[in-house]
C-alpha cells in the first residue's frame, strides 16, 4: 500500500489524496454494509465510479442459462444480483458550479472509514473558479442495529463570502447503467472475459411500481422482471442551516430529485441529512414494502437521528468486544487484520437466515452468489465470535433443502446436493466441471454444522433442523460412492469418483483425496448425530425418522461406508495423491511461467491446466488442515512439501491455508509471507479484482491463519487444543474465542500462553498435549517452551525433481508451449525436455 496516501492506523482505513486511477478499488475498500444492504465507496457527487453500487443480499434476477450444447441436468436457470436504486447522489453547486473532480481545485481531502464507529467521513477543501473558499463535509452510515437504514449527511460551508449553493439529492434507478445526467457509466462496459464477473444483463430488470414524494419523503418501488423479487427504498431528506433556502422536488420511475437552493452566508454551514430505508421480498406487494419503510424512517424520526450513530458505535463496541485479534508491535498488520474482521461483519451480520456472498454486499463480483467459501472460510469466524450468526447462515442451508433434494434426485442420487453456487438454492454453475461436480460442497456444509455444535453445544438446532442437513448429506454419499468387493464376495474398498475437489484446475476425477476424507468426516458424523439422539432425545429423534423416512440400518451403512473409504497414498513418493491419476500427469513448472500468464484460468484453456500437476487452490493441504487429526506430522510435511511448489495462489482462498499449514510444520517465515498475502487481497489489490468486491473467504481466512495458525488453536472431535506457532517479530498475539458459553481471552507470547475465562461454565483444553481447566472469572497460564519446528526457505519444484512416479518413470516440469517435446537421453536415464528447456533435477 501507498503509506503516504493510505497512512497506518490500527482503527481507521485513511485516504489522504483523491484518485481517478484505481477508483474501483477504493470503492471497495470503504464499502459500507450490514450483511444485508451494501453501499460501495462512491462519492455523492455521483461522478466516477467503476461500479455505482447499492447491493442488498439476496436480491436477484434470473435468466435462462443458454449451453452451447445441451445436456440432461445442466443447470437451466442463472441468478445475478440486482444493482439496486442509488440513494448516495448529494450534488453540491456553488455559483452553479459543479464539484467535479476532474478539475476542481482541491485544496484539502481526507476519507476516513472508521471501524471504530461504523462511519465513513470525507473532508475536502474545494477552491471554485470564482474564489470561494468551500467546506465539504460528508458521513455515511449502513446501520447495524437497524437492519433496513442508512444514513447520509453533507454538510456545506462556503468560508470566504456569501455564495447561493444548491444541494442536489437523488434516488437513482442505475440498472441499466446510466449515470445521473442518464448516459453510460464509465465502467459499466466490460469487454474483458473474466468468469469472476457479474453477469449483465440486456433487456430491463426492474419494472417500476409505486413511486411518490410527499414532502421531504421520497418513495421509489420496482418488481424484479423473471425472478419476482419486489424492493422499494423510502428516503427522507432534512435540512438543518440558518440560511434562507427554498425546496423543490421532482419525481419519475427511475429518478427522483430532492433539491434545496440556498442563500449561503459566509462561514454558515448547510446541512441535508438522507435517511433512506430499503426493503425487500421475495414477492410481498411493493406497497406492503414502503409501508415497512415508512416505518423505518419513523421511528429513526421519532428518536433522532443522532441516535443512530450512537448505536452504531454501541454495537461495534460489542463485536470488538468479541471478535478483536491484537497483533502486538506491529500497526499496519493490525490495520489490515481489523479490516478484514469489519469486512466479516459487513458481510455477515444482518443476513439472518441468507447466505454470505462470496462478495458480501460490497460487489457484484461473482454474482452475489453463495459458495462452499461461507462454511469453510467464514463460519469459524462466525462460529467463534458470534454464535448467532453462524447458526443464521446454517439456517439458510437448511432452508434449501428442498431444492438440494430435487437437485439430488436430477442426479440419480439420494439425500440433497447442495448447489455449487446459489442465491435462490437452485444451481446456477453453467460449467458442470468446476461447479455441480464439486460434491464436496455437501461434507463442507456438514463439517461446518458439526463445528457450530461442538463449539455451542445448541443441540436444539441440531435436533430440530441441523439433523436433517447432516443425514440427507450423508444419503447422497452412500450412493455417490460405490464398494469393490474382494475375492470372498464382501465389500473391502469405498470409492468416490467423477468428483472435483476444492482444486478447480482439476476436474472430474476418482478418489479425490479432500472429498474422500470430508465424505467420510460427514458420514460419521450423521451416523453420531442419528445414534446420539436416539439415545439422549427419543422424541426428537422419533420426529427426525419420521419426517426423513430414516431406516435405522442407515447409519450403519454410513459407518462402514466412512471405514472402508478409500483414502490415496503413494508409497513412492511418500504423499497422498491429490487423486486416482493426479501423480500421472505432467508437473507444470510455475516457476518458469511468466507473470504475464497469471491467472492460468484466463491465459490458458481448461483443458490444457487440466492435463498438469497444477493447483488454482491448495487442496490436499487444506484436507491436512481442516481433518488434521487423521495425519501425522510426518505425512504433512511431505504432502505440504510437494504440493506448494504447484500451487498457483490465482484463488484468494489458497493462501490463508498454505499459512496455517506451513506454521504447523515449521515453514514459520513462509507462513508470514503467505499471511502478507492474505491479508492484502484487497487492501493491496493483489489478485487486480478488488475492483468487483471484497473477497469475504479471504477475510475469513485471515481470522483463522491467526486463531489456528499463529494460534494453534483446533477442536478435533469437539476438544479444545493449542499449540501456537508465534512469529519470531511478534512479542504477542491476543484473540477471543467464545467456547459453550464461555468467553476465553487468549494471549500468546514466546514463552507462555494465558487464558482468561469470563460468563458461563469451566472450559477444558490442552495445550500440546498437556490437560488444562479455566473456571468462569479465572486465568490460567501455561509455559510455552519455543513455537514448534523451523525449517528455512520453502519447497521449490527442484525438491522434486528426482522422484519417480509408481511407474518408475522422472518427474519433469515444463510450461506449455507449442514447441514439439523431444525425448532426451541423457546416460541412463529418460527426460522429456519442453519447449523452454524446463526440466528438473537433471542435466540436459
Amino acid at each position: 500500500m501507498d503509506r503516504d496516501r493510505f497512512p497506518v492506523d490500527e482503527w481507521r482505513l485513511i485516504e489522504k489524496r483523491f484518485s481517478l486511477d484505481d477508483v474501483g478499488v477504493t470503492e471497495t475498500l470503504f464499502t459500507l454494509g450490514n450483511g444485508y444492504l451494501g453501499l460501495r465507496g462512491n462519492h455523492p457527487e455521483g461522478g466516477h465510479a467503476h461500479e455505482h453500487g447499492t447491493f442488498i443480499n439476496g436480491f436477484h434476477e434470473t435468466f435462462p442459462i443458454r449451453h452451447a450444447e445441451q445436456a440432461y441436468g445442466f443447470a437451466e436457470v442463472g441468478q445475478t444480483i440486482i444493482n439496486a436504486p442509488d440513494a448516495k447522489v448529494m450534488r453540491v453547486y456553488v455559483d452553479d458550479e459543479p464539484l467535479d473532480f476532474d478539475t476542481a481545485d482541491i485544496r484539502e481531502y481526507e476519507r476516513v472509514l472508521d471501524m471504530r464507529r461504523g462511519v465513513l467521513t470525507r473532508h475536502l477543501r474545494w477552491v471554485t473558479p470564482a474564489g470561494k473558499d468551500v467546506q465539504i463535509d460528508v458521513d455515511r452510515l449502513v446501520s447495524f442495529d437497524e437492519k433496513h437504514l442508512a444514513v447520509m449527511r453533507l454538510t456545506v460551508t462556503v468560508l470566504n463570502s456569501d455564495a447561493p449553493v444548491t444541494i442536489a439529492c437523488q434516488l437513482v434507478n442505475r440498472q441499466d447503467g446510466e449515470d445521473v445526467y442518464g448516459g453510460t457509466a464509465p465502467g459499466t462496459q466490460r469487454a474483458d472475459f473474466d468468469p469472476r464477473k457479474a453477469e449483465k444483463i440486456a433487456k430491463r430488470v426492474l419494472a417500476p411500481q409505486e413511486y411518490w414524494q410527499d414532502g421531504g419523503r421520497t418513495a421509489l418501488s420496482y418488481r424484479v422482471t423473471e425472478s419476482g423479487m419486489t424492493i422499494a427504498v423510502v428516503a427522507d431528506h432534512l435540512i438543518d442551516t440558518e440560511n434562507e433556502y427554498s425546496a423543490r422536488t421532482s419525481v419519475e420511475p427511475d429518478i427522483a430529485k430532492n433539491v434545496f437552493r440556498v442563500q449561503a452566508k459566509a462561514g454558515v454551514p448547510v446541512t441535508v441529512t438522507k435517511l433512506v430505508s430499503y426493503h425487500t421480498s421475495r414477492g410481498v406487494p411493493t406497497r406492503e414494502l414502503v409501508d415497512r419503510g415508512r416505518r423505518t424512517l419513523d421511528r429513526v424520526a421519532a428518536e433522532g437521528v443522532q441516535s443512530a450513530y450512537d448505536r452504531q458505535a454501541e454495537w461495534l463496541d460489542g463485536f470488538w468486544r468479541r471478535s478483536d485479534v491484537v497483533i502486538e508491535g506491529h500497526a499496519d498488520l493490525q490495520q489490515a487484520t481489523r479490516w478484514c474482521l469489519f469486512q466479516l461483519a459487513q458481510a455477515a451480520a444482518r443476513a439472518d437466515g441468507l447466505g454470505v456472498p462470496a462478495k458480501g454486499v460490497s460487489g457484484s463480483g461473482y454474482s452475489g452468489h453463495y459458495f462452499w467459501d461461507t462454511e469453510i472460510y467464514v463460519l469459524p469466524f462466525l462460529t467463534y465470535t458470534t454464535p448467532q450468526w453462524a447458526r443464521n447462515a446454517l439456517r439458510m442451508r437448511y432452508l434449501m433443502l428442498p431444492a438440494a433434494r430435487r437437485r439430488a434426485a436430477q442426479l440419480n442420487e439420494a439425500g440433497a446436493l447442495f448447489p455449487w453456487r446459489t442465491i435462490s438454492g437452485e444451481e446456477a454453475s453453467a460449467y458442470y466441471a468446476a461447479g455441480t461436480a464439486q460434491y464436496h460442497i455437501n461434507a463442507d456444509v456438514s463439517f461446518a454444522l458439526g463445528k457450530y455444535v461442538r463449539a455451542t453445544g445448541d443441540d436444539d438446532f441440531l435436533y430440530r433442523e441441523g439433523v436433517d442437513i447432516a443425514v440427507e448429506t450423508a444419503r447422497l454419499w452412500a450412493t455417490l460412492g460405490f464398494w469393490r468387493y474382494n475375492e470372498d464376495g464382501q465389500p473391502e474398498v469405498f470409492h468416490i469418483h467423477g468428483v472435483t475437489g476444492p482444486d478447480e484446475y482439476t476436474t472430474v476425477v476418482n478418489d479425490n483425496l479432500f472429498t474422500n476424507v470430508m465424505a467420510r468426516f460427514n458420514l460419521r458424523f450423521a451416523a453420531r448425530v442419528v445414534r446420539e439422539m436416539a439415545e439422549a432425545a427419543p422424541e426428537a429423534y422419533a420426529l427426525m425418522a419420521k419426517r426423513l423416512d430414516l431406516d435405522p440400518a442407515e447409519p450403519d451403512a454410513w459407518d462402514a461406508a466412512a471405514e472402508a473409504m478409500h483414502i490415496p497414498y503413494s508409497e513412492g513418493l511418500g504423499i497422498h495423491p491429490q487423486d486416482e491419476v493426479f501423480l500421472e500427469r505432467e508437473v507444470w513448472d510455475l516457476e518458469s511461467t511468466p507473470p504475464e500468464q497469471r491467472p492460468l484460468l484466463l491465459h490458458f484453456h481448461p483443458l490444457v491446466i487440466y492435463r498438469y500437476q497444477v493447483l488454482k487452490q491448495a487442496d490436499v493441504v487444506l484436507a491436512l488442515y481442516l481433518q488434521g487429526n487423521h495425519f501425522t506430522d510426518e505425512e504433512k510435511l511431505a504432502d505440504f512439501e510437494y504440493y506448494d511448489p504447484l500451487t498457483t495462489g490465482d484463488s484468494t482462498l489458497s493462501a490463508v491455508v498454505q499459512a496455517i499449514l506451513a506454521a504447523e510444520v515449521g515453514y514459520q517465515d513462509l507462513a508470514l509471507q503467505y499471511f502478507a498475502q492474505s491479508i492484502f487481497v484487497d487492501l493491496g489489490d493483489l489478485h487486480h479484482n478488488a475492483a468487483d468486491g471484497v473477497h469475504v473467504a479471504s477475510a475469513g481466512g485471515v481470522w483463522t491463519a491467526l486463531v489456528a495458525g499463529f494460534g494453534g488453536m483446533r477442536d478435533h472431535y469437539g476438544e479444545l487444543s493449542f499449540d501456537p506457532r508465534l512469529p519470531e517479530a511478534w512479542p504477542s498475539l491476543s484473540y477471543t474465542l467464545h467456547w459453550r458459553g464461555t468467553e476465553l481471552k487468549v494471549r500468546i507470547t514466546r514463552d507462555a500462553m494465558t487464558v482468561d475465562a469470563a460468563g458461563g461454565g469451566p472450559v477444558s483444553f490442552s495445550v500440546r498435549g498437556a490437560s488444562v481447566t479455566v473456571e468462569p472469572g479465572g486465568s490460567v497460564t501455561v509455559p510455552l517452551d519455543g513455537q514448534g519446528p523451523r525449517l528455512s526457505g520453502r519447497p521449490t519444484l527442484s525438491d522434486i525433481g528426482e522422484s519417480l512416479r509408481e511407474d518408475g518413470t522422472l518427474l519433469s516440469a515444463s510450461v506449455p508451449t507449442m514447441t514439439t517435446s523431444i525425448p532426451v537421453i541423457t546416460g541412463s536415464q529418460p527426460v522429456v525436455a519442453a519447449g523452454d528447456d524446463s526440466t528438473l533435477g537433471i542435466d540436459t
